[in-house]
């Protein structure tokens, strides 16, 4: 991805300090998603290292990673996995408790969404402190998939996520990092 596709997305995205609590600086993708040059440019930056392969399912954390991964199942004629809170689906589920930056929560998918060695890519719009991916990524392990790779158009690196997910074996995908939380 060169400098100016970076740069592209970088101006796409809406900062806001102090959201949600002091110190932050919150990382608004929807003005990115609002925006169709810079969508359509994410989008495509996401589905490119995967064009022609074989990829069974995209896995999408609720919320954005839905938007996400919708669009990136499209583009590979994949089928699309929505990832939820407890309690928000509608069937026989599977369920798996993870920590997030402020406490503990549960995260569940349909226990039949997956089949055993289906390749799946996980989706999200942001990787912090990686509690919320790691929890996505045991879960679909848990169901027996192939994880390909974890997309996420930002990355906070000092926050460690991407680490936390390369040490359980994840090739992880970024398209644009920004300092700080």
């Amino acid at each position: 991805m060169t400098a100016t596709v970076q740069s592209e997305l970088i101006s796409a995205i809406r900062s806001i300090p102090d959201y949600p609590k002091p110190g932050v600086m919150f990382r608004d993708i929807t003005t990115l998603l609002g925006n169709p040059k810079a969508f359509g440019r994410a989008i495509d930056e996401l589905v490119h290292p995967y064009a022609g392969t074989k990829v069974d399912k995209i896995a999408g954390i609720e919320a954005r990673g839905f938007i996400l991964g919708g669009a990136i199942a499209h583009q590979l004629s994949a089928g699309f996995v929505p990832i939820r809170k407890k309690g928000k689906l509608p069937h026989d589920t599977v369920r798996i408790a993870y920590s997030l930056e402020y406490g503990v929560d549960e995260m569940e998918m349909h226990r039949d969404a997956i089949q055993p060695g289906e390749k799946v890519i996980l989706v999200d719009d942001l990787i912090a402190t990686g509690g919320t991916a790691e929890g996505a990524v045991k879960l679909l392990k848990q169901m027996g998939a192939d994880i390909v790779a974890a997309c996420f158009i930002i990355d906070l690196p000092e926050l460690g996520g991407r680490r936390k997910l390369e040490g359980l074996g994840v090739n992880v995908r970024t398209l644009i990092e920004f300092a700080g939380h």
